[in-house]
């Protein structure tokens, strides 16, 4: 799975999700992508069953681009706690997705097993996708 070894801090705030991605919004790599359309935390277990998802489908023909990556943490504490004494210890890893981000690209395969690849990896991160190609002027 997808694990930060090195950062500055080791706890964060959640954070609020609004707004639009202004970065990692066209492709780059490869000639097609799923673009997210929603807000949405990611974690490493739901990237990490996409890419699964789209090597098997593709029997591991064509190259693939992850474009996210997990980089916050998640703090959890353990059950019967009593309220307060501090922030939980880090649990597990998210990736605050935004609308219009690029999530993966695909390149050397054709355009129907490509759309295909992405539907099955859409379902395992659960929030509305969409399928784009890159267009060659």
């Amino acid at each position: 799975m997808l694990i930060n070894r090195k950062i500055k801090f080791m706890k964060q705030h959640r954070g609020r999700m609004k707004g639009v991605a202004c970065r990692g919004n066209n492709i780059s790599f490869g000639k097609y992508a799923l673009k997210a359309q929603e807000c949405s935390w990611i974690t490493t277990k739901q990237i990490e069953a996409g890419r699964r998802s789209i090597t098997r489908f593709l029997k591991r023909e064509g190259k693939i681009w992850i474009r996210i990556f997990p980089d916050k943490p998640i703090t959890l504490r353990s059950t019967g706690t009593r309220m307060g004494s501090g922030k939980g210890n880090p649990h597990s890893w998210i990736f605050v997705l935004k609308p219009e981000q690029i999530i993966y690209e695909l390149s050397n395969i054709s355009e129907i097993s490509a759309q295909k690849a992405f539907k099955i990896a859409a379902s395992k991160i659960s929030i509305k996708t969409k399928f784009i190609k890159k267009i060659i002027k």
